[in-house]
């Protein structure tokens, strides 16, 4: 069952402390971490999982990246759906889910797919309460939560993707 809770202000926090531990793991093959997904986008409700995406040198970079990654807790799942993505999750000694780290090599189209749609969401909060809603409700409901979000998503994506791709970079 998935469960989502109200924005939490040391979601932040929780990040920036990851990110100085991945970027000791993976030194010189990490060009940048970001903070990514509903727990990036202040004032909606997400689950309590940090989403992160990494920029890095490859995916081989990232695949030997493993072995230091999993000193700090996290485990390797390959491209696990997604081709083009190396994916990472670990969790809290309770085996509770903390943090997701989905690694691209520079160049990626999905960078700045995912960059677009946190982005976008940041600057319309409006919009950000449209999704924060109808997560929400797909919450309370029968809906399967991924399914039930994914057209909202791809529609705000196209929408995000041509707002991104029209301002200067701030990154």
């Amino acid at each position: 069952m998935v469960k989502i809770i109200a924005h939490n202000p040391l979601w932040k926090k929780d990040f920036m402390a990851e990110r100085e531990a991945i970027r000791s793991a993976m030194g010189e093959s990490l060009i940048t971490l970001h903070h990514i997904g509903s727990t990036a986008i202040p004032g909606i409700h997400a689950k309590p999982v940090i989403d992160m995406l990494a920029v890095a040198t490859s995916l081989d970079a990232l695949e030997e990246a493993a072995p230091a990654l999993a000193a700090l807790g996290y485990q390797a799942m390959g491209a696990y759906g997604i081709d083009g993505r190396r994916y990472f999750r670990k969790d809290d000694a309770s085996g509770r889910r903390t943090h997701h780290l989905h690694g691209y090599a520079a160049g990626s189209a999905d960078i700045e797919r995912h960059l677009a749609f946190r982005d976008y969401l940041r600057a319309h909060p409006d919009i950000a309460a449209r999704y924060s809603l109808l997560k929400q409700r797909l919450v309370a409901g029968a809906e399967d939560y991924i399914e039930g979000k994914a057209p909202f998503v791809l529609e705000t994506q196209t929408d995000a993707l041509a707002w991104y791709r029209g301002r200067p970079r701030a990154y």
